[in-house]
């Protein structure tokens, strides 16, 4: 069964990725989680994502269609990321989400598994 590990992550989080004295370290914690994600043969796909800043939110208002340039909400954090894993059950989506090194991670089934 497939597994979205959505990551989230603080705006200091976002900051760490280009400040070139966190840099370094915050590249180092989640190397070895992808890593180990990546040999463990149930990574389907996955994706780092851009500062919110860089995001364009589409929506529509009766009809009408909206663009509004990001950051899109003001919250303590926002996705950094994402990863679609296939393992038998939550529980294992679940062991490899508490391995994540981000600040937060949700985890959510997959409503069409995609085969690899």
């Amino acid at each position: 069964m497939n597994y979205t590990l959505i990551m989230y992550e603080t705006t200091e989080d976002f900051a760490k990725r280009t400040d070139p004295i966190h840099k370094e370290a915050y590249t180092a914690s989640w190397a070895h989680y992808v890593t180990a994600l990546r040999e463990s043969g149930i990574v389907v796909s996955s994706a780092g994502l851009q500062s919110p800043e860089t995001g364009t939110m589409l929506s529509r208002n009766g009809g009408e269609l909206l663009v509004q340039d990001g950051p899109i909400t003001e919250t303590k954090e926002q996705i950094g990321g994402l990863i679609i894993i296939d393992v038998p059950d939550m529980d294992h989506a679940l062991e490899w989400a508490a391995r994540c090194p981000g600040s937060s991670v949700e985890v959510r089934p997959n409503l069409n598994p995609i085969t690899k």
